[in-house]
């Protein structure tokens, strides 16, 4: 999602197959897992959940909840609809048959009032100028006594090693995309003050940090190769002349940059992923 209220997705078809590995490496477990124990618990009270997954791209993190809730059903929506028949083959491929795509924005979510049981999004409220009516269309469809979950990448966070000029430049970047977006590159730590700001009584929500790493050979060549792709014919390269962000040789420098780091035994990069659980 980059702008404030019409989302596009950040991964779309004919995006070169690295950067469909990056964001295809999320699921249940590794980007939601501060959900699955509350998740469990409704589970094992009522096994036909209903889930929402807002921004579902290629549908990895709504395929493993459909794996974890087989007798229940989730929904993915996501505003660009080119990406739907892409999370249709990523459920066929996991086996799941409880699932479904459809299309629409986080402003305007196509149902009814307290349709499901948990409505869920990751890294979609970063990317959009007013996260905090997304926020509030999310527990307009969610029932009484239901959960609405979200986790946010903040940004600002980011601790990387080693800290190579090319990467401070690919850092400066991507936070100018958001902010040129609509978006807020610390939307991470600003959850729970969104959902105060709608309303939300404070002993309603549960709020908590995890973190996002790419620290081990694969984890490394997946994070580089993705976000090179993206410099070299992506949606970023196209942001960065969009707003006059970077140059072709600011470009380059980032590239052979993150080349450089995946290469590095010491290379690591880390940061924090802001969590909000809201008890409607």
């Amino acid at each position: 999602m980059a702008t404030n209220q019409d989302q596009t997705t950040s991964q779309k078809p004919g995006h070169p197959p690295a950067q469909a590995t990056l964001h295809e490496v999320r699921t249940a477990e590794n980007s939601a897992a501060f959900l699955l124990p509350k998740l469990q618990d409704m589970k094992n009270v009522n096994p036909d959940l209903k889930l929402l997954d807002v921004g579902c791209g290629s549908g990895t993190i709504a395929a493993s909840f459909a794996k974890l809730i087989p007798e229940g059903r989730v929904t993915g929506i996501d505003v660009n609809s080119s990406i739907l028949p892409r999370a249709r083959a990523v459920a066929e491929m996991n086996g799941v048959a409880n699932i479904e795509f459809q299309e629409g924005s986080i402003f305007q979510l196509p149902f009814a009032d307290e349709t499901f049981d948990v409505t869920f999004c990751h890294q979609v409220l970063i990317h959009i100028g007013t996260p905090w009516d997304a926020l509030r269309e999310m527990l307009r469809v969610t029932k009484r006594g239901g959960i609405v979950a979200a986790r946010e990448g903040d940004y600002e966070s980011e601790c990387i090693w080693p800290e190579l000029p090319g990467l401070k430049k690919f850092h400066a970047l991507m936070a100018g995309c958001m902010k040129a977006g609509g978006g807020n590159p610390t939307t991470g730590r600003l959850l729970l003050s969104w959902a105060l700001k709608i309303g939300v009584e404070r002993s309603h929500v549960q709020s908590s940090f995890g973190t996002s790493s790419y620290d081990t050979p694969s984890g490394r060549n997946t994070c580089s190769k993705g976000l090179r792709d993206q410099l070299r014919g992506g949606s970023l390269r196209e942001k960065a002349f969009k707003y006059g962000l970077g140059s072709e040789n600011d470009l380059d420098e980032m590239i052979e940059a993150w080349e450089e780091w995946e290469k590095r035994d010491d290379a690591s990069l880390s940061m924090l992923q802001g969590e909000i659980l809201i008890q409607k």
